[in-house]
């Protein structure tokens, strides 16, 4: 006889030639001195047919039930190769001097068993006492392949299993790894897919694992439609579903081949897609996806109830106590009586309502919404009921995942502090602040509860991203033409949140160097300083006859007057020259006073400032809110130029749907000199290219028609309207779309060099009109592997017979 315990089996049993008996016929037996062993994982081989006298019913002499139990003297291993027999007894729950029974046995095999270390475990009591454990190991795995994979590339299929070479093999994690595999050919369309784990044995209980597999065909999807829909046609549905029918030019999709857990995503945005237009009670009753007969595709059948279009009924809030006012909260929700039924609105009234309360100190309210509906009316009526809680206090703050960014950078940007009343508000700006940073690829700031039900607990959670870069570069743009780059930045300098840039440019258009130092906490206080020194040369012979090259450095300060305005100071000198090309200003045909005057090298000494108010919900990609800054720079604290330079702009943000933001800009400028001086060109402003669409660099504005050459102005006023709209293109390609219209105008240059000093009379071959110039068009920004360009077309409606236009321009975009 032996003891046995089989893995499928809960049982310990013993099996004897005629019958196998239960656990209450193995203590008898094992009283009467039997000592065979137990066995795990393995099953014995079966017995050999007995005779057909020996076929009775044996029988098994009872023993005294005080022999049942028995007394460990000394524990013995075998069959370890090489594992320690240390380890081994580690796991086992006997020591020597215990007293055992059969259960005893029991745990101890399966204990061992669950360690996966052994592939088959025996436990046996000799008479003298010694408890002795049989094993044998799980070997150890040599390699992993795999055969037969051509739709999936191995490094997909390495990277989804758990077994790895050196590791231990067991049965349970080959099965295991053998659904994920199955389950990664179903998710790429081949349901059919089969795997088939084989064991090659080598030497020193080693072995390779091979993973044998048979693809099968993609099976696609034929067509999908629609039974019981009236409001929308098929076309309209098949467009809310992510799951789309096979096409030929669907060759970088997957979403085109059967997925069950796709089709299950598709049901619930149709219920969205219903439910956020009026149709509360829509019900989907049935999914069904039939495989044609060669197996080659799917066609899916969606049968839908889309019931009665509802509008919203009567909208109340409920408060549990006086603490949150209730006609206060209904005031803020987006949802009023009469209003077509949206789901999405639902959520975003509880969103406002848990916004508000936790604006309040109330960190932990619940918002719970109940419905019901009146068929009679068509009307639903909502009331979301409101428990607030107890005011709470932050208890602790946690800061976790940052690796590289000290504790007190990120604390520093925070708004609230260990003991403050619990506000969302500032919880949000908070977050806020640390995604402008720019550190920081996600930021998470949740609250739990704390020490008391009055306190909570704020973690910040944080996942860093790499803030320095090394850029070495070759482009081309319609803009600069050919462009070199070296730049060495640095936006998290030791981890001490400071900015280092270092950056070397050289196109057609311009070439730059320039150094760039800034702390973003100034001697500890909430003040940003820094330092900036520089050398360029812009070459504007293609839009006006001259050279400009400037060469200084410069200090500033910037300061928060409260959480969303910034005052900022600086002080620059700087050596600009503008140098003409030689013969330009003589002769028939010259150049005129307003350009020729400005030859020469003249010290630039300027102080100015720039105030900006924020009020935008989202640093990087707003859709709501508004900002604007003033900009003054007053030129002639010494030096040889004297002026005063004055710019504002504002932009206004909203969001319509998720995908559909209306931005509409405005901005404004005007330079006039002081002391008898006039503006040189180089303290002008040129608008056109990617400040103004549809018009080329320095395309509007006045000009000089003997030679075309652009001459700027003192002054400008820039709008700009812009839709941002969805083009149905998967967020990871980074493309995104928008139509435009920008319209203002240009120009207004000082009087002397609108005068010909030949006759003192009006010079007809300069051209200066403050007329409207209009563009519109579409833009298209794709955040490439190269950096983000962007690409406009624009239809000019609005210009001067003098200006400069362009139809298409692609350049690099300084935000996207």
């Amino acid at each position: 006889m032996v003891f046995r315990m089989n893995q499928n089996d809960s049982r310990l049993m013993i099996q004897t030639p005629g019958r196998i008996l239960g656990v209450s016929a193995l203590a008898l037996t094992f009283a009467a001195g039997l000592a065979q062993p137990a066995r795990a994982q393995q099953a014995a081989p079966a017995p050999a047919p007995a005779p057909a006298a020996a076929a009775q019913t044996p029988q098994v002499q009872m023993a005294q039930p005080q022999a049942e139990r028995a007394v460990v003297n000394r524990i013995v291993v075998r069959g370890n190769q090489r594992i320690d027999q240390t380890t081994v007894l580690s796991y086992l729950p006997i020591q020597p001097g215990d007293t055992i029974d059969a259960v005893t046995i029991d745990v101890a095999v399966r204990t061992l068993s669950r360690t996966g270390l052994f592939a088959d475990v025996q436990i046996g009591l000799q008479a003298n006492g010694d408890l002795i454990v049989e094993i044998a190991e799980n070997p150890i795995i040599n390699q992993v392949t795999f055969e037969g994979n051509k739709a999936l590339a191995e490094k997909k299929l390495r990277d989804e299993v758990t077994i790895r070479p050196r590791g231990i093999y067991t049965r349970a994690r080959v099965q295991e790894d053998v659904g994920k595999i199955v389950e990664l050919y179903r998710l790429s369309g081949r349901i059919s897919a089969t795997v088939t784990p084989k064991l090659v044995q080598l030497e020193q209980n080693r072995v390779d694992v091979v993973f044998e597999i048979d693809e099968g065909p993609e099976t696609g999807i034929a067509a999908v439609t629609f039974l019981g829909n009236t409001a929308f046609s098929d076309s309209d549905l098949r467009q809310v579903m992510v799951t789309k029918q096979s096409a030929w030019w669907r060759l970088f999709s997957s979403n085109d081949n059967y997925d069950p857990n796709r089709i299950d995503y598709d049901r619930e945005q149709l219920r969205k897609f219903y439910t956020n237009r009026g149709y509360y009670d829509f019900r989907i009753l049935s999914s069904v996806a039939e495989l044609k007969p060669d197996n080659s595709a799917f066609g899916v059948t969606v049968t839908v109830d889309e019931g009665d279009r509802y509008n919203f009924g009567e909208i109340k809030v409920v408060t549990e106590n006086d603490r949150l006012n209730a006609d206060f909260l209904q005031m803020l929700l987006p949802i009023r009586s009469g209003d077509l039924y949206e789901s999405d609105r639902i959520q975003a009234a509880v969103d406002t309502l848990t916004f508000a309360a936790g604006s309040a100190g109330y960190a932990f309210v619940e918002i719970n919404p109940t419905y019901r509906a009146d068929p009679e009316t068509d009307t639903v009526n909502v009331t979301f009921n409101v428990r607030e809680g107890q005011r709470v206090y932050i208890d602790r703050i946690n800061v976790v995942g940052n690796t590289r960014t000290l504790d007190s950078v990120i604390r520093r940007e925070l708004m609230v502090g260990e003991g403050d009343a619990f506000n969302r508000s500032l919880v949000e700006r908070s977050r806020n602040n640390l995604r402008a940073l720019g550190f920081f690829k996600d930021v998470k700031i949740e609250e739990t509860r704390g020490s008391a039900p009055d306190r909570s607990v704020v973690n910040v959670t944080v996942e860093e991203q790499p803030t320095g870069e090394l850029s070495v570069g070759a482009g081309f743009s319609s803009v600069d033409s050919f462009v070199l780059n070296l730049g060495i930045t640095e936006r998290n300098f030791r981890g001490r949140g400071q900015n280092v840039v270092a950056r070397a440019e050289w196109g057609s258009l311009r070439q730059q160097i320039d150094f760039r130092f800034t702390e973003p906490k100034f001697l500890g206080r909430d003040v940003r300083a820094g330092f900036d020194l520089f050398h360029m040369r812009y070459d504007l012979s293609k839009y006006s006859s001259y050279d400009y090259r400037s060469t200084g450095g410069g200090v500033r300060v910037t300061y928060p007057l409260n959480g969303y305005a910034s005052f900022s100071a600086r002080y620059f000198l700087k050596d600009d020259e503008v140098v003409i090309p030689f013969g330009y200003c003589g002769g028939v045909g010259a150049g005129s006073s307003a350009l020729c005057d400005q030859a020469g090298s003249y010290i630039n000494s300027s102080a100015g400032y720039t105030l900006v108010v924020n009020r935008l919900n989202d640093p990087v990609r707003p859709t709501r809110g508004w900002s604007a800054s003033l900009r003054q720079d007053f030129a002639g604290i010494g030096g040889d130029v004297n002026y005063i330079k004055t710019e504002a702009d504002a932009s206004w943000y909203y969001g319509i749907r998720p995908n559909w933001v209306v931005s509409v800009q405005g901005q404004t400028g005007y330079v006039s000199g002081w002391n008898g001086d006039p503006i040189r060109i180089n303290d002008r402003f040129f608008k056109g290219g990617n400040t103004f669409r549809g018009f080329e660099t320095a395309g509007m504005g006045a000009r000089d028609l003997t030679t075309t050459d652009a001459l700027g102005g003192n002054f400008y006023a820039i709008g700009t309207v812009e839709l941002t709209v969805p083009n149905y293109l998967p967020d990871e390609y980074g493309i995104k779309t928008s139509l435009f219209a920008d319209f203002g105008t240009i120009g207004k240059l000082d009087d002397r060099y609108l005068v010909d000093p030949a006759t003192g009379l009006r010079n007809p071959n300069i051209v200066d009109e403050l007329s409207l110039r209009a563009a519109a068009g579409v833009s298209i920004h794709w955040r490439s592997p190269m950096g983000p360009i962007r690409f406009d077309l624009s239809k000019v409606l609005s210009k001067e017979d003098y200006d400069k236009t362009e139809t298409f321009r692609f350049s690099t975009s300084t935000q996207f």
